[in-house]
C-alpha cells in the first residue's frame, strides 16, 4: 500500500535586533520583499514561536510549524486544490512521507513500514527504524499534549514500536482505530536524529528537551539557520531532503510582528512576501488591493468560543452557564469580530440534533430575558464579578468580542473585568493549568471527526478542555466513539447523544467556525492551508 485515498544574512541578522512598530515602519526598508532575491521569502506573524520542539511541555501552538517544516514523519496527507485556486491539505488522502510504503496485516493488529532507502538527517546519516522508534517512544512518554495527541490514534506505549530491520518499522495495535493512520500525519510524530540527541541527553533529561528546544534535528525541508525569541527564526533549506521536491525558496525568514497595523503595512508596501493569519478585517479590504492576494480557509472541526470554566462557582450551575449563552450577542460579535467571515454557530433550530455534522449551529440565540430568567433561578441571581481573559496575540477578533460580551453581561448583572493576557503566557494559564474562568478560546480539532473534538475539549485533563469539564456520560460516549468506524450503526446515535449534552452543559459557549486568512504579493506561490493552522512553506516559490 503506498496511497490511501550572504549578504543578505548580514542585513537579516542587522535586521534581527529591532523592534518592530508603527514608528519603525521606514527602517524596515532594509528588508524588503521587492529587494529580495527570488530564492528567500519574508513572512510577517502576529504570534511568539517559543520554542522549537513540539513535545516539550508549553510548547505554544506558534511553534508548530517547526515541527512540519524541519521534520518529516511516516506518512502524511495529500493535496487539493480549493474552487479558489488555492492549495489545501487533504484529509481524505494520505500519502508516503518517510515511509515509502506500509501495510496493514489481515487482521489489522499492525502495520508495518517500508521506510525510503535514501532518508537522510542533515548532518548526512541515514534514517532508520530505530530513529523511528526512539522518536514515537518520545512523544509518547514525555506526557502532555503530545502523549494525548498519540493516545487519540491508540498509540501509548513504547512497546508498541518495534524495529524490524534498519529500513523496516511495524506499528502493533492495541486496537483497530479509524484514527491510527491519519495520528501519524499530524505534527506531533516528527522522526528526530535520535543518534544526535541521544549524544545531547543527560541523565535528567533523556529524551534531550533542551538540546532540542532550540536546535531541531531533523531530515525536513528547512533546517533552522537562526533563531532569536521573539524577534525572528530564520529557516534555510535542506538540499539533501527526499520526501518532496525541494522547496521553490532556498531561505524564509519569519519575523514576529505584534501589531496588526504594522503588519498589514508591511504588506500593502509589499516589503514582505506573506502575512500569515490576517484578521477578518484586513482580509475583507486587501483582496481588491493590486500586487496582491488573500486566501480565506474555512478552518474544518474549528469553533471560537466562549469558555465558561468550572472551576469558578457560579459556572459549576448549568443554568448560569446557559444564561451566559443566552445574554452574548452573537450577531454582533460576527459582524465585528468577524467580518462576517465564517459559519454562524448559534441559532440552531432544534436542542437534539438532526445529524452528526460539526461544528453545527448550538440552539442559543440572544435573549436578555431569557438569560435574567435562567439567572434569576440560581443562588447567583443579583449577578456576580469574574475576570474575564483574552489572548493579547490574537486581540483581533478577542478584543471586540470581549468588549461586546462584557456588555451584554453588564446588563444581567454579571461584571466581567477584561485581563489581556500576553500570548507567550496563553497556553499555560488557559490550557496547561487551566484557570482563567471566563475567557475565549479557538480550538481546532485534527482529525475531522465531531468525536476526536469531544475528545480534546470535553473530556477532564485533557489540554483543550479549558473549561475543567466533566461528565462520565461524555467520557463513556467518546471512549466508544473515537475508534469506531463512522458507517457503525451505533455511531451516529453516539455522536448526537454528545452534541446534545454540549447543548444542555454549553461548558463551551460556540460563537462562530472560522477562516483562517492570509495575505500576500503576487508573485508568491505555494501557500497551503493545513488543519494544524500554522506556516508550511514546503511549498513556496517566487514568480
Amino acid at each position: 500500500m503506498t496511497e490511501s485515498k550572504t549578504s543578505r544574512r548580514g542585513l537579516l541578522k542587522g535586521a534581527g535586533a529591532l523592534a518592530l512598530s508603527a514608528p519603525m515602519l521606514p527602517m524596515l526598508k532594509v528588508l524588503p520583499a521587492s529587494a529580495a532575491k527570488a530564492d528567500t521569502a519574508v513572512v510577517v506573524i502576529g504570534q511568539t514561536i517559543n520554542s522549537l520542539d513540539i513535545h516539550r511541555k508549553g510548547t505554544n501552538r506558534p511553534s508548530y510549524q517547526i515541527a512540519v517544516n524541519c521534520y518529516d514523519r511516516l506518512v502524511s496527507f495529500g493535496t487539493k486544490t480549493l474552487p479558489d485556486g488555492s492549495l489545501s491539505y487533504d484529509y481524505s488522502t494520505l500519502k508516503p512521507d518517510l515511509a515509502e510504503s506500509w501495510i496493514t496485516s489481515e487482521d489489522g493488529k499492525s502495520i508495518v513500514f517500508n521506510l525510503r532507502s535514501d532518508a537522510v538527517f542533515w548532518d548526512g546519516s541515514p534514517v532508520t527504524a530505530e530513529d523511528v522508534k526512539w522518536s514515537l517512544d518520545r512523544a509518547v512518554s514525555l506526557g502532555g499534549f503530545p502523549a494525548v495527541q498519540m493516545k487519540a490514534g491508540s498509540l501509548i506505549k513504547p512497546e508498541q514500536f518495534v524495529v524490524v530491520d534498519e529500513k523496516t518499522f511495524k506499528i502493533n495495535l492495541i486496537r483497530k482505530s479509524k484514527l491510527t493512520l491519519p495520528d501519524l500525519a499530524v505534527p506531533v510524530p516528527m522522526i528526530i536524529n535520535s543518534k544526535l540527541a541521544k549524544k545531547n541527553a543527560t541523565a535528567k533529561d533523556p529524551w534531550a528537551t533542551e538540546y532540542l528546544h532550540r536546535t531541531p534535528a531533523g531530515s525536513g525541508a528547512y533546517k533552522v539557520a537562526r533563531w532569536d525569541p521573539g524577534q525572528q527564526l530564520i529557516y534555510e533549506r535542506n538540499e539533501k531532503w527526499t520526501s518532496g521536491p525541494l522547496p521553490g525558496v532556498k531561505r524564509v525568514v519569519v519575523r514576529e510582528v505584534p501589531s496588526i497595523s504594522t503588519r498589514r503595512a508591511l504588506l500593502e508596501r509589499k516589503d514582505v512576501d506573506l502575512s500569515f493569519g490576517i484578521p477578518d478585517k484586513d482580509a475583507t479590504e486587501l483582496a481588491s488591493k493590486d500586487g496582491l492576494k488573500v486566501t480565506a480557509t474555512p478552518i474544518e472541526n474549528c469553533i471560537y468560543c466562549l469558555g465558561v470554566n468550572l472551576k469558578f462557582d457560579a459556572f459549576k450551575d448549568k443554568k448560569v452557564r446557559q444564561a451566559i449563552a443566552c445574554a452574548v450577542p452573537y450577531e454582533e460579535i460576527f459582524k465585528a469580530a468577524a467580518y462576517g467571515n465564517g459559519v454562524k454557530m448559534w441559532g440552531g433550530a432544534s436542542a437534539k440534533p438532526t445529524d452528526i455534522s460539526w461544528p453545527q449551529p448550538f440552539p442559543y440565540s440572544t435573549d436578555l430575558d431569557k438569560a435574567k430568567a435562567l439567572l434569576s433561578e440560581t443562588a447567583f441571581k443579583d449577578g456576580f464579578e469574574v475576570p474575564f481573559a483574552i489572548n493579547q496575540s490574537l486581540s483581533s477578533w478577542m478584543e471586540p468580542t470581549a468588549l461586546l460580551i462584557q456588555e451584554s453581561l453588564g446588563k444581567i448583572g454579571i461584571k466581567a473585568k477584561i485581563e489581556k493576557i500576553p500570548g507567550a503566557n496563553w497556553r499555560t494559564a488557559a490550557l496547561v493549568e487551566k484557570r482563567l474562568p471566563l475567557h475565549l478560546e479557538n480550538f481546532g480539532g485534527w482529525l475531522n471527526y465531531p468525536d476526536y473534538y469531544f475528545f480534546w475539549a470535553y473530556i477532564k485533563g485533557h489540554l483543550f478542555n479549558s473549561s475543567n469539564y466533566d461528565n462520565p456520560e461524555v467520557k463513556a460516549l467518546v471512549d466508544e466513539t473515537l475508534h469506531m468506524e463512522i458507517d457503525n450503526p451505533e455511531y451516529a446515535p453516539k455522536v448526537k447523544r454528545l452534541i446534545e449534552i454540549a447543548f444542555e452543559d454549553v461548558p463551551r459557549i460556540p460563537l462562530w467556525q472560522p477562516t483562517l486568512s492570509s495575505g500576500m504579493t503576487s508573485d508568491l506561490e505555494g501557500y497551503e492551508f493545513w488543519f494544524h493552522r500554522q506556516l508550511d512553506a514546503r511549498k513556496f516559490k517566487k514568480t
